[in-house]
């Protein structure tokens, strides 16, 4: 597999122009061939990238089914989650793959208008983006039809790359969640049939309509075809890597700078993931069907490699206070849990623990998802329940013996 979503130029070397995407990858494959990439996309066995691990052609196949030619394509590219980075780069050095991707998903379910959907933070990538469409405006030449595309910036929040909170916001400017159903490729924005799909997958789709199904799984070395942008935090050298679904965290350890006999907890998928301890964790193939089975999951393809200077109580509170802050504050779940959640966390972190606080995090870790009108409680108590497994040492020595196990340099016993 030669042809890569971040192949060509260096990251670090900024957008790629037209230009020099046209000389790289071509123009995308006539409309006879793109009108088939429904089931290309389904045969390839292409997964989306935002988090949930959806298969991207059904996923288009479900609003083109609805849309009788009046659809909205939405690409999203909010990425809120704080230890990914992995979106901004590919939009502020691919824009041009990301657009392809964009349009040809437009064409696909039948939109008639097409949003970017980048968070506000991102300047970079919102920019290299609004070069882009500058670029193929003013160029005569064009591989697809021009689908009207605007931009929208979303404010910086952790849920407002939810796909109802991409939709609520491009309706109402409010970047909250909304009750589902109906679901956004049901009714998204303006009250038509809405495909929201992130910006990675989108230049996956763009790949593969040029080089066939066939061509994309002979990547991957387990059981999930194709690579993945993975953002790699904790070692020596962190950063966005592209990598071969099926590569082990050991492996990624290596390339990041990660002593090998290190051994210690890993964070897989971001705040919205789960940590995995010690040598267990360097094992694993990062392949979303392998990651499900073990208990975790890909998720936004994020690998923070902890280390043994890490207290996981303090790290795991300051996530907790963050993700309750993070609420949309539309139900109990999230303004009552999660900030009864984070405060315990808390009080046990900084040597206040009260006597029952220890149990009611095991208790709420259990019995909180599947309760809020969105999956940030699902998530929020699904990386809590890890963290008291993991570091179950930790949590018990700063609950009953008021110490840190990392700060007075004790063993730790890994799960």
């Amino acid at each position: 597999m030669t042809a890569r979503v971040l192949g060509g130029p260096a990251p670090a070397a900024g957008a790629e122009s037209l230009a020099g995407h046209r000389s790289r990858l071509g123009d995308l494959p006539g409309r006879t061939e793109r009108s088939r990439i429904i089931p290309m996309l389904e045969s390839s066995g292409l997964l989306g990238r935002g988090g949930a691990g959806f298969p991207v052609g059904r996923k288009w196949g479900s609003v083109a089914g609805r849309s009788g030619g009046d659809a909205v394509m939405l690409a999203n590219g909010a990425e809120g989650e704080p230890l990914s980075h992995k979106d901004r780069v590919l939009m502020a050095s691919r824009p041009h793959l990301v657009i392809d991707g964009l349009e040809l998903a437009a064409e696909a379910v039948g939109a008639r208008r097409a949003v970017l959907y980048v968070g506000s933070e991102h300047a970079q990538a919102r920019a290299a983006l609004e070069r882009a469409l500058d670029e193929r405006d003013a160029s005569r030449s064009q591989s697809l039809p021009r689908v009207p595309i605007t931009i929208a910036a979303p404010p910086v929040s952790y849920v407002a790359g939810e796909e109802s909170a991409a939709v609520h916001f491009v309706n109402a400017g409010d970047a909250r969640p909304t009750t589902v159903p109906p679901r956004p490729y049901e009714k998204g924005v303006g009250g038509k049939p809405t495909l929201v799909q992130n910006v990675e997958s989108l230049a996956q789709a763009a790949l593969i309509a040029r080089y066939g199904d066939d061509w994309y799984r002979e990547a991957g070395r387990a059981e999930t075809p194709g690579t993945a942008l993975v953002t790699v935090t904790g070692g020596a050298r962190p950063g966005v890597v592209e990598i071969d679904l099926g590569t082990t965290i050991g492996e990624l350890a290596e390339w990041a700078g990660v002593p090998a006999a290190a051994g210690s907890p890993v964070l897989l998928g971001g705040y919205f993931g789960g940590l995995v301890a010690g040598m267990d964790a360097w094992r694993l193939p990062l392949d979303p069907a392998v990651l499900r089975r073990s208990g975790t999951a890909f998720g936004a393809g994020v690998v923070a490699f902890m280390g043994d200077e890490t207290c996981g109580v303090t790290t795991t509170a300051r996530i907790m206070d963050y993700m309750a802050g993070s609420s949309a504050a539309q139900c109990g779940p999230c303004v009552f849990g999660l900030r009864a959640i984070a405060d315990a966390a808390a009080r046990i972190a900084t040597g206040q623990a009260r006597q029952d606080d220890l149990a009611r995090l095991r208790g709420w870790s259990q019995s909180l998802a599947g309760r809020g009108a969105c999956r940030l409680p699902d998530g929020t108590t699904g990386l809590l329940a890890s963290s008291l497994r993991v570091y179950e040492a930790d949590w018990t020595s700063h609950q009953h013996h008021r110490r840190c196990l990392v700060r007075h340099g004790m063993a730790r016993a890994s799960a």
